[in-house]
């Protein structure tokens, strides 16, 4: 792995897991054991929540399931960012992959530690799952990867993840067309 490539990559998941853990510290200080603190009435409000399962109560307690898939979704995100060209024209494709594996861990985080993810933004006007940043991470992503994969790269720009040329190969075509 070469540092130059990963490093902005690997500040970036540890400043954005900071932040999850910190507004998550934050959340047990101030929301636990209290009443929710209710910053738009019926609609948004923050209200501690010590989730063993995963959105919509879905899997409760299956901690295992947890560790194992994250660790898989971590390898495969890991792969992805690995077989990415370097250049401008896949940068965008780097923001998705980093800020969900930050979600990744800092949910990960809470499950080895605690055994359950702490939850606190909650939606009060669809009734939508208590979430917190690790969550909005992945989700954005999501989003963001489809936004990408429909407006921005088409089947050719992807030919990377089937191609097996080396590296080096791509890294050097990929100077050539900037």
């Amino acid at each position: 792995m070469k540092l130059k490539k990963y490093g902005i990559s690997l500040i970036a998941v540890v400043i954005l897991c900071l932040i999850d853990q910190g507004t998550k510290a934050l959340a047990v200080k101030y929301l636990m054991g209290k009443d929710p603190l209710v910053l738009w009435d019926g609609v948004f409000e923050l209200k501690y929540l010590e989730n063993r399962g995963a959105a919509f109560g879905i899997f409760q307690n299956q901690q295992i399931f947890f560790y194992i898939l994250t660790v898989i979704i971590g390898i495969a995100l890991i792969w992805f960012y690995g077989k990415i060209p370097h250049g401008k024209k896949y940068f965008l494709m780097k923001i998705p992959v980093v800020v969900c594996f930050a979600g990744a861990i800092g949910n990960f985080i809470d499950r080895a530690f605690q055994g359950y993810v702490v939850d606190f933004f909650y939606f009060k006007l669809i009734n939508f799952p208590i979430f917190n940043m690790a969550d909005i991470y992945i989700t954005c992503s999501a989003v963001f990867f489809v936004l990408l994969f429909i407006f921005k790269y088409r089947d050719d720009d992807l030919g990377f993840l089937h191609s097996k040329k080396s590296k080096s190969s791509e890294n050097e075509q990929e100077s050539r067309h900037e």
